[in-house]
């Protein structure tokens, strides 16, 4: 005597029903690998990723809380939402500190940016370069490709990713022609650098291989990373 085994595609669906995972979860964790880059200094401004990945994950939950059966993927939007929560709060604290604490003692905080003439004005240092002339600077930037590969005690730094990459050839204001000390070198890349050193305008603008423009700007560092 045999045992007659039957199978119910019907009751295996009523059974095992089909849910979907809710875009809005998935979107929370792909919004929280996103911004991960963020912790580092050249690329922070990827933290702001982080909010709408927040958002993405409360609206998922929302939904999955009001259509439990149409939808799953709680786990998901929870660990999105944390997980943003947490690299926004903990990115913008490690960030905050670093700016706070970053300046030697003894060295002036110079924005780069205040050393470049507007754009749509005459190219000449402008008058906070001027103010800084000869004084110990820290300041921050990127190693212009053309300065050279591998590592090097002289190099040009130009303020941002754009002019160093994607901007063409820098104008004068937007150079400085960098000298680390003696023995001292630093690799070529696209890493943010920070100098802290003496600063100067050149009174008779310098020309440099590989540079249309000719440079207004000098810094011997004392201090770099």
């Amino acid at each position: 005597m045999s045992a007659e085994v039957q199978f119910s595609g019907a009751a295996d669906a009523a059974e095992f029903p089909y849910k979907a995972i809710n875009r809005g979860a998935i979107a929370s964790l792909v919004f929280l690998l996103l911004s991960l880059p963020g912790l580092m200094p050249t690329f922070s401004p990827m933290l702001i990723l982080a909010v709408p990945g927040v958002l993405a994950g409360v609206v998922a939950l929302r939904a999955i809380s009001r259509f439990p059966d149409e939808y799953s993927g709680a786990s998901v939007a929870k660990l999105g939402v944390a997980g943003c929560a947490l690299l926004l709060i903990g990115g913008v604290g490690f960030h905050t500190y670093t700016y706070l604490t970053e300046v030697p003692e003894g060295y002036e905080r110079v924005a780069f940016y205040k050393l470049q003439s507007e754009p749509n004005g005459p190219d000449v240092p402008t008058a906070e370069a001027l103010k800084v002339d000869g004084e110990a600077i820290f300041l921050k930037g990127y190693i212009h490709p053309s300065s050279g590969s591998g590592m090097l005690r002289q190099f040009v730094l130009v303020p941002d990713l754009g002019t160093c990459c994607f901007g063409g050839d820098p104008r004068s204001s937007d150079m400085i022609e960098v000298t680390l000390p003696p023995g001292e070198a630093v690799r070529a890349g696209l890493t943010k650098r920070k100098l802290a050193g003496t600063f100067k305008v050149n009174r008779v603008p310098q020309s440099k291989e590989d540079f249309e423009n000719a440079m207004f700007y000098k810094m011997r560092v004392d201090q770099y990373k």
